[in-house]
């Protein structure tokens, strides 16, 4: 798909849901998708409109998405890892952060990161559109202009502007690794709870935040004997990122000339687009620019010491 078929699409998506965003009925759980994560209307209305859509009009094409996993129409030579609202609790509020997220990879037996081509993360509320081609760089469009984005250049982490995510996480364990940072950026800079990955990504590929950190998969993975937390506070759920949340982001960060990479510091790029289970999660350490992430990398190390050091006390 090229960029006028991935910003039609998603143009079409948000006119669909556009009439329910920060509406009660939007509020209503209807179930849980794949993931584990509750499922709300506008998410059944989204995903009711991308599966007519894709089988009616694209053809050919394969989709993995939060609620229906992977589906393929005819024979397909590109997938999207769509999740047709990133941030649905924020959507089903009227708050800017829902956005919509493509990324779009060719049709290969195991896709990973790096496979990403083309990405789009498009407002909801505003319309604003985040694209990105691989190779050849990220741009914002508003209406009928459009502009690179320009990361932070800021390398002090007390003025660190951020945010973390924190749904379906048990919360003292996590803020016992981010405490430290918390307590450092939380006066000249702050911390955010956004509630949807994309849009903090793309607000770190515009300049707005320094940064985007989620430790949860890093979190259940060094320390197994918190899942039983995990599944207590995502009732009956690991609840951390998957690859739909981020990969659009991820591509549009580091087109832009960001850093993108786990919660241990380590490249995404091998990372499976698909799949559902812990393993197939991740964590996230997003930066405008490398100095700041070593710094952050440094940081949650030590946290995780610390933590490390709590429990066995």
């Amino acid at each position: 798909m090229d960029e006028k078929n991935i910003i039609e699409l998603s143009n079409k998506i948000r006119e669909t849901v556009l009439p329910y965003f920060g509406k009660p009925e939007a509020k209503k759980i209807s179930g849980k998708s794949i993931g584990g994560d509750s499922t709300f209307l506008v998410d059944d209305i989204s995903e009711h409109f991308l599966s007519n859509y894709l089988k009616n009009e694209a053809g050919n094409i394969a989709y993995y998405s939060e609620d229906r996993g992977l589906v393929k129409v005819g024979n397909p030579r590109h997938l999207l890892i769509i999740d047709p609202i990133d941030g649905t609790r924020a959507a089903a509020c009227g708050l800017e952060s829902g956005c919509i997220s493509i990324a779009v990879s060719p049709y290969v037996e195991q896709p990973t990161m790096a496979n990403i081509e083309t990405a789009v993360v498009q407002e909801i509320k505003s319309g604003r559109i985040y694209f990105a081609q691989k190779s050849k760089g990220a741009k914002i469009i508003e209406g009928a202009r459009s502009f690179e984005p320009k990361p932070s250049e800021n390398t002090e982490i007390d003025s660190l502007f951020w945010s973390i995510g924190l749904r379906g996480r048990p919360i003292v364990p996590l803020i016992n690794v981010m405490e430290e940072l918390i307590d450092i950026s939380n006066f000249n800079g702050t911390v955010f709870g956004l509630g949807s990955a994309s849009f903090s990504l793309t607000r770190v590929a515009g300049g707005q935040l320094d940064s985007y950190i989620d430790i949860g998969h890093r979190l259940v993975t060094d320390f197994p004997v918190l899942e039983k937390h995990y599944l207590q506070v995502g009732q009956g759920s690991i609840i951390n990122n998957y690859p739909y949340d981020i990969a659009a982001g991820y591509l549009i960060l580091k087109e832009a000339g960001g850093v993108v990479t786990d919660a241990y510091g380590k490249d995404l790029h091998e990372h499976p687009l698909m799949g559902i289970g812990k393993k197939y999660q991740l964590s996230i350490i997003a930066s405008s620019n490398p100095s700041i992430h070593r710094i952050l990398v440094m940081l949650i190390d030590r946290g995780f010491t610390r933590l490390e050091g709590n429990m066995k006390s």
